[in-house]
């Protein structure tokens, strides 16, 4: 990869993280702490709203950003050819090219 792929990558994953990052900090820092009476009005399997998001709904939350940026990460591996399965079927094609070389 060039430097300026390099670059552009590392770009590209710090400005995804830092999206997630703050999706992360609404869940858990406005809607947990700054917005709990508001959200305390609504109900959510009979307990309030800003109770259930600051026990349970951040949790939930950081495990669905996990999932995303898994899925994110996973398309920007693909626009810069950095793609697992890519790599693999490459590496494979390199064992099958030394072996056969081996054999004459």
């Amino acid at each position: 990869m060039s430097d300026k792929n390099a670059r552009s990558y590392w770009q590209a994953n710090v400005k995804i993280v830092l999206c997630l990052l703050l999706v992360w900090f609404f869940i858990s820092f406005v809607c947990g702490i700054l917005l709990v009476d508001f959200l305390d009005q609504f109900r959510i399997g009979g307990f309030k709203l800003g109770f259930w998001m600051a026990q349970q709904g951040s949790i939930y939350g950081f495990l669905i950003l996990i999932y995303v940026y898994i899925w994110l990460m996973d398309r920007l591996d693909k626009r810069y050819n950095l793609d697992q399965s890519h790599s693999a079927d490459t590496a494979h094609m390199d064992v099958e090219a030394d072996a056969s070389e081996g054999q004459q």
